[in-house]
């Protein structure tokens, strides 16, 4: 009679350890559906569909007219002060706002509306300059597994997806920054990666030399890169590393 009992005990144990697993996993799930439909709304409350974003030189704009951005920042500034910019990548799912603020924790768990959530949102980084104006500008997003947030960088380490996706543009309020790619590498999560101040021009581009040197597939700029720019996400190559995606404005 007690081995009885306690085999219906280990059972009704073990059926409560099941469930609870797949409680975590199921809450685990919806957060990560409420994040992907959150930034689906906010990239039509933005902008709408998509625009192609085939690069162009930021002289070419109309210096006649003041700019507008196609994004709508008044309305995403209600819903969260913290944002800068917009990122979007022709043909990819990185279509996201960009915030920053003083530090680089809140938002590896917060979302665009200020909610706890895994997928966090797209920062920049805290000593980079929140206009872009520096001469390291440093995004990062996580690499989640239902192909959100920066999980496309990860892609570009294949190299016919790279050749494929040269265009990638940074929105503000006051200008558009159109990108190429430099060289894309995997590596550890030094703190030289995050470097945004330089002595000189020298000191500089010694430092996007270093940086992209062990690069794949590298494109060299067609004139000396007077900004860096470096999207950062997880990588699994080994513990604690980081895929990074190097860039620079195009002439």
């Amino acid at each position: 009679m007690n081995r009885k009992k306690m085999s219906t005990g280990i059972l009704t144990f073990a059926f409560l350890l099941l469930a609870a697993g797949a409680g975590v996993l199921y809450s685990d799930y919806r957060e990560k559906q409420d994040s992907k439909h959150l930034y689906e709304s906010l990239a039509e409350l933005a902008g709408g569909q998509e625009e192609s974003v085939t690069a162009e030189s930021d002289t070419e704009i109309k210096k006649e007219e003041p700019y507008v951005s196609p994004i709508s920042f008044d309305e995403l500034r209600k819903i969260n002060p913290d944002i800068v910019g917009w990122i979007r990548i022709e043909d990819t799912s990185i279509d996201y706002p960009i915030v920053r603020t003083d530090n680089n924790d809140t938002y590896l768990d917060t979302d665009f509306e200020g909610k706890k959530n895994p997928s966090g949102a797209i920062f920049l980084d805290c000593d980079s300059e929140p206009d872009f104006s520096g001469r390291h500008n440093i995004i990062y997003g996580h690499h989640m597994k239902n192909g959100s947030m920066f999980k496309d960088i990860i892609k570009y380490k294949d190299e016919s997806f790279y050749r494929a996706h040269q265009n990638i543009v940074i929105y503000t309020p006051q200008r558009e920054f159109h990108l190429r790619p430099v060289t894309v590498l995997y590596t550890d999560a030094s703190g030289i990666r995050r470097k945004t101040k330089f002595e000189s021009d020298e000191s500089f581009q010694s430092y996007v030399d270093e940086m992209t040197k062990n690069g794949m597939f590298y494109q060299a700029p067609q004139e000396p890169v007077e900004t860096l720019w470096s999207f950062v996400t997880c990588s699994y190559e080994f513990d604690d590393a980081r895929t990074i995606l190097y860039a620079a404005l195009v002439p």
